[in-house]
């Protein structure tokens, strides 16, 4: 009995849906850690826009990551459905712990793996490498954001070395 459990959670993916602008994101639930309220941000002075300050979660300084200019997203007012998720991504083999801005985080998703889409070569405005799939649902696409290429392009282009 235990294989058929193990079988279907290789098959499915648990997702935490958000949003940015008018499109929606899937962040891995496995990558989450929390999610929170917007807290107070400090701005990094010289910091790039998709990284520009940093928040105090409970004791510990984390970046806060604007993901909507990596996917060229318009800048939205903030209001009370926005949020803040805590996530876990691996970058050059270490976790790293970044807090990603969302206007609005919307439920919890199991999707099937089989229904995982590439993006496709052309007609997308979005780095193809900051996209690890997409699916599509009854309300438009869901774009599943590769965390890792995003962070360490935007590390590199702040001029931090990642191996």
């Amino acid at each position: 009995m235990s294989n058929i459990i193990d079988l279907k959670s290789a098959a499915m993916m648990t997702v935490v849906t958000m949003r940015l602008g008018r499109q929606m994101l899937a962040i891995p639930a496995s990558a989450l850690r929390e999610i929170l309220d917007p807290l107070p941000v400090t701005r990094v002075p010289t910091a790039d826009r998709s990284v520009w300050g940093v928040i105090n979660v409970r004791g510990a300084v984390v970046p806060l990551a604007e993901l909507r200019f990596a996917f060229g997203i318009a800048e939205e007012p903030r209001t009370e459905a926005s949020k803040m998720l805590v996530v876990e991504v691996d970058l050059a083999g270490e976790p790293l712990v970044v807090a990603v801005a969302a206007d609005a985080v919307l439920e919890v998703n199991e999707l099937d793996r089989a229904a995982m889409e590439p993006l496709p070569p052309k007609g997308s405005s979005w780095p193809h490498s900051f996209v690890q799939s997409v699916f599509r649902t009854k309300k438009g696409l869901l774009l599943l954001p590769h965390l890792s290429n995003i962070f360490a392009a935007q590390a590199s282009a702040a001029g931090v070395a990642v191996a």
